[in-house]
């Protein structure tokens, strides 16, 4: 038998499958889970959404669009962002539709980091950033962000990580797993940082429409860092489009134009029933975004509420729609917790060492699901918690 390994990249070899799946997949097997491990919105995508496709469908417009994405759409994104974050980019140069945000995360890091680059990744955060600069040759380094600072990115932490290999900061905020964001002063802390340095910035904000208090800022409003940021957003968390698979990146012409050459050669286009789609959602469906964000903001204080009840501090997030736990005064580590729960409760949550090794100590708790699940969760957690005390 041909041992494949042998044969195929020893990076792709070594990486290890995320941490996400693994309980999604156990949750999977184990007959009546209740699953809060998935950031999967439970709302249906909006009706003039799917409309729009139906619609689409219909006329058979089914046909590859421009590389960089159907024109009406650009300029869809390009006004969004105009709106909601008050930075201009060109419809023409600088915006690029991607398939998700995830792609968008993965040109970026190839577009910009080269064999032996450092790349700044604030942890805990999204698995797919070390995974991606790991395969191309770059060295992730991580900066831990801590609960007594609010999970957020401080200027000394960064400070302390840049040297002169380092090519690229990524940003995620609003953050999964914990619910963190970064204030404008914050912001400014870290551009006050960033200036004099010619490292770039991946601002991942596919959460940004999830900013339960104020309005959310991103670090290309700051002075001097639209220059050298590029935005990555989408349509999945804010939408409920999870599997339309569509999301965008802007930034300077003279990076986005080097990004597009690799969408070309790597994606073609992205899904054209889904940029359709998209420009509804943009120009019709933010009250829709509106109401969905109301009713998370009410799962998020009550299921936080029920965590810090239950003896199991809980950090109250700002954003996106999961809670972090700290579970440490249970005596188990974070997979020890999650298998022994899905195990004897059937409720799947998921390890914080999915999102980092500071993630130790954690577990990340989905608030994407009806109040009903959740009260239900809650519960056999809470019978959980008590027989371990017993």
């Amino acid at each position: 038998m041909t041992d494949y390994d042998k044969l195929l990249s020893p990076e792709a070899v070594k990486m290890k499958p995320s941490g996400i799946r693994k309980f999604f997949d156990i949750a999977q097997n184990v007959e009546g889970v209740i699953s809060l491990g998935v950031g999967e919105p439970d709302f249906k995508t909006p009706w003039k959404i799917r409309q729009t496709a139906i619609e689409t469908l219909e006329k058979g417009h089914t046909v590859y669009t421009a590389n960089s994405g159907l024109i009406r759409l650009r300029r869809a994104v390009s006004d969004y962002l105009e709106r909601s974050i008050d930075t201009h980019y060109s419809p023409e140069s600088e915006i690029i539709i991607t398939v998700g945000g995830s792609e968008a995360i993965d040109l970026i890091i190839r577009t910009a980091v080269a064999p032996g680059d450092e790349v700044l990744v604030v942890e805990p955060s999204f698995v797919c950033y070390v995974p991606l600069i790991t395969l191309i040759g770059g060295k992730p380094v991580i900066i831990e962000t801590k609960a007594e600072d609010d999970f957020r990115l401080t200027a000394q932490e960064l400070k302390e990580k840049i040297t002169d290999k380092t090519k690229l900061l990524i940003l995620p905020f609003p953050n999964n797993p914990t619910g963190a964001i970064m204030r404008r002063q914050n912001l400014e802390e870290i551009a006050q940082v960033l200036r004099g340095t010619d490292i770039l910035v991946a601002s991942d904000e596919i959460y940004s429409e999830l900013t339960y208090s104020g309005r959310h800022c991103s670090i290309a409003q700051i002075d001097g860092m639209r220059e050298r940021t590029i935005v990555i957003n989408g349509f999945s968390k804010s939408f409920a489009m999870t599997g339309w698979r569509l999301g965008f990146m802007a930034g300077p012409q003279g990076i986005i134009k080097h990004a597009l050459k690799l969408h070309q050669y790597q994606i073609m286009s992205s899904p054209t029933v889904s940029q359709y789609a998209a420009i509804t959602a943009l120009e019709y469906c933010m009250d829709d975004v509106e109401e969905m964000r109301a009713e998370y903001d009410m799962r998020r204080r009550f299921i936080v509420d029920a965590f810090n009840r239950m003896g199991l501090d809980c950090f109250t997030p700002q954003g996106a729609f999961y809670v972090f736990p700290c579970i440490r005064s249970t005596g188990l580590s974070s997979d020890e917790f999650c298998e022994r729960l899905v195990m004897t409760k059937k409720v799947a949550v998921v390890p914080g060492t999915a999102f980092g090794s500071c993630g130790e100590g954690y577990i990340r708790v989905s608030y994407a699901y009806s109040i009903n699940h959740l009260k239900e969760a809650v519960k056999r957690i809470g019978e959980f918690l008590a027989d371990l005390n017993n």
